[in-house]
């Protein structure tokens, strides 16, 4: 039986934290380009070149964070932001997902130990 690779991110418009209970190193991070700086420098510009800027940096960054993914058998989606909903949106377009198990969960700001905690918490009840 082929054994299942759990993933699990915590993610907001700007990072992406990814947490392997099961890897050495078991948190790695995916930061958005669209900074305060890019808002900004857009802004001045004009209101439709920082809209579209802002949408060609967020499809970047769900892309980098979908790429990841493809990695996984079953993946935790969870956070403060709509950012979870709007990459869970973004993947259900895209047949390569198909066979991923994808859970959206809501979660306020937490500390590294409570993030652990949730996905440890949310895997273990997956198995009973």
């Amino acid at each position: 039986m082929k054994i299942q690779k759990n993933i699990s991110i915590w993610m907001d418009h700007e990072n992406a934290q990814f947490i392997d209970l099961n890897a050495k190193d078991k948190s790695h991070f995916i930061t958005s380009k669209f900074t305060s700086e890019t808002k900004e420098e857009a802004l001045n510009r004009s209101e439709s070149i920082m809209y579209n800027k802002r949408q060609q940096m967020q499809e970047a960054y769900y892309k980098e964070i979908a790429n990841e993914i493809l990695k996984y058998d079953h993946v935790l989606l969870f956070g403060p932001t709509n950012a979870k909903t709007e990459l869970h949106n973004y993947m259900s377009k895209d047949l390569h997902f198909k066979d991923i198990k994808i859970d959206v969960e809501t979660a306020d700001k937490m500390t590294d130990n409570e993030k652990d905690a949730f996905v440890r918490d949310h895997f273990e009840k997956q198995l009973s």
